[in-house]
């Protein structure tokens, strides 16, 4: 079942897939703080609104992203028969 053309396309939806979390996690690990201190007029309860995205923000989304990841690697481990056996 694991013929050479299933492992390169699920190489390649595995590749595909983990470039799209690395461009999401630099993306509110670099983008997002750079723009934050343009946030910091406005406060929420006594903190700067930058405060909020760059620190609280980025962290729900890493935790999102890990989850997310997990799931859809598994659907393609799915897809492509190789998934583990529970």
């Amino acid at each position: 079942m694991d013929t050479k053309k299933n492992i390169e396309a699920h190489w390649k939806d595995t590749t595909r897939l983990t470039m799209i979390m690395l461009g999401i996690w630099a993306f509110f690990s670099f983008f997002v703080h750079f723009l934050s201190p343009g946030l910091n007029k406005i406060h929420i309860l006594g903190f700067p609104l930058g405060f909020y995205i760059a620190a609280q923000g980025s962290l729900i989304v890493f935790v999102a992203q890990l989850f997310w990841f997990a799931k859809a690697q598994n659907d393609i481990d799915v897809k492509y028969g190789m998934a583990e056996d529970e």
